[in-house]
């Protein structure tokens, strides 16, 4: 199968997610921008001529910053709704458009279900797209204030439903309704969650970008802090460095929800109910990606001595904001202050990455109750709040869904 025909699924027939048949190796690029990165690292997934729309979706940048002398973060934040999200929904959206264009009078479905900052980065990045309609499950009432403005006051091919229950419930719909072919034919029906695989493969991009832009040939490994929900971003370091036969090791920090915490230990994680946190993005009591890295540690049973995760509790989380802020004068997301929490409790011998995940001002109401101070808007978001939401409720059923699809802009 190729990958126009796996982007278009989404999900597989038999209900699993698709994963490359093999890995490629490709050659080390030179040091450069985070597209610049994305073009060879690709080039094995996509058709000649695939270059020019990679870089106009990645045109923004992904820097690092010092976080002491031998850590850095990763700033996943320049993208255009403040959130890492935005790299693998551009890149979906574009890919979706270039190789499995709709015929002219149709028009393609894209669900997505979020727990915060995917929704608007989807719904921004299809918005506008010839033959595309995005429909959006968000947990009512689980997401930040502006996250939700980002994807319910788009309006147009952007139809928001807010689901009665957690973002577990939410992810449930969607594999629903890709696994009913009655559904799927008559909406051109996919999804731009992490669980189709043209999501993951463009964020390889910034693995690569700071392996190369600090210089990391070896030993000893490059440890990548990596906040975690459903997986989807540990996953695609885990490519990343297989393709570049990097030797790296991996940290997941999740937060109380930590049912790949109890996968490293051996235990059972088949049925978990989701905790209410602060990192509401990272409230996912089933992570539908460790399907992947179960078969990826199948593969090559190595790789779990190089994966690890730490668990980190709400006040620890609000606790390292407020640390952050006192010792660098800026502001994180409670996200990213997992991550930067896990840190503090790992030994590692050469350089750590810790990946951020979205914008601070994001979080304003949480950010604020952690240091004492908002956060200031990021331009992504300026203007947001004045904005009218629509959106409707959705009772979490399959049936339910199917009759929101059927209209033609629910929530309108």
């Amino acid at each position: 199968m190729g990958l126009a025909d796996a982007l278009v699924q989404g999900l597989a027939p038999d209900g699993g997610l698709y994963l490359p048949d093999r890995i490629p190796a490709v050659k080390r690029p030179p040091r450069g921008t985070l597209s610049e990165m994305a073009v060879p690292i690709l080039a094995p997934f996509l058709p000649p001529g695939a270059e020019a729309w990679v870089r106009s979706a990645l045109s923004f940048d992904a820097p690092l910053r010092p976080l002491g002398s031998s850590a850095a973060l990763l700033d996943l934040t320049q993208g255009p709704t403040a959130a890492f999200k935005d790299v693998g929904a551009r890149f979906l959206a574009r890919a979706l458009a270039t190789l499995a264009p709709v015929e002219p009078g149709t028009t393609r479905t894209v669900l997505v279900a979020t727990s915060g900052d995917t929704g608007g980065a989807v719904a921004t990045a299809f918005h506008g797209l010839p033959g595309m309609r995005v429909v959006v499950l968000f947990p009512a009432g689980a997401v930040s204030p502006r996250q939700r403005l980002q994807f319910t006051t788009l309006g147009d091919d952007v139809t928001a439903l807010g689901v009665s229950g957690p973002f577990d419930v939410c992810q449930r719909l969607v594999k629903e309704a890709l696994r009913d072919p009655e559904l799927v034919e008559r909406h051109l029906l996919t999804s731009a969650n992490s669980i189709n695989i043209g999501r993951l493969l463009p964020q390889m991009s910034w693995y690569v970008k700071a392996m190369v832009e600090l210089g990391h040939e070896g030993e000893p490994p490059i440890t990548f802090v990596v906040p975690s929900g459903n997986l989807g971003n540990l996953t695609a370091g885990i490519f990343a460095s297989r393709m570049l036969g990097a030797d790296a090791r991996f940290v997941a920090a999740v937060n109380e929800n930590a049912a790949f915490v109890d996968w490293l230990r051996g235990t059972s994680v088949s049925d978990r109910s989701t905790v209410a946190t602060p990192s509401t993005a990272m409230d996912v009591g089933r992570p539908s990606n460790l399907e992947r890295i179960e078969a990826l540690v199948a593969r090559t049973p190595t790789l779990r001595d190089r994966l690890d995760a730490i668990s980190i509790g709400g006040p620890e989380t609000l606790e390292a904001m407020r640390r952050h802020h006192r010792d660098t004068g800026h502001f994180v997301d409670p996200h990213t202050a997992v991550g930067l929490a896990a840190l503090e409790q790992i030994e590692a011998p050469g350089e750590v990455v810790v990946l951020s995940t979205a914008d601070a001002g994001k979080f304003p109401e949480t950010v604020a109750a952690a240091t004492g101070e908002a956060p200031p808007v990021p331009p992504a978001l300026a203007g947001l709040d004045e904005r009218r939401e629509r959106w409707d409720r959705l009772e979490p059923h399959l049936d339910a869904l199917r009759r929101a699809l059927d209209e033609p802009r629910a929530g309108a």
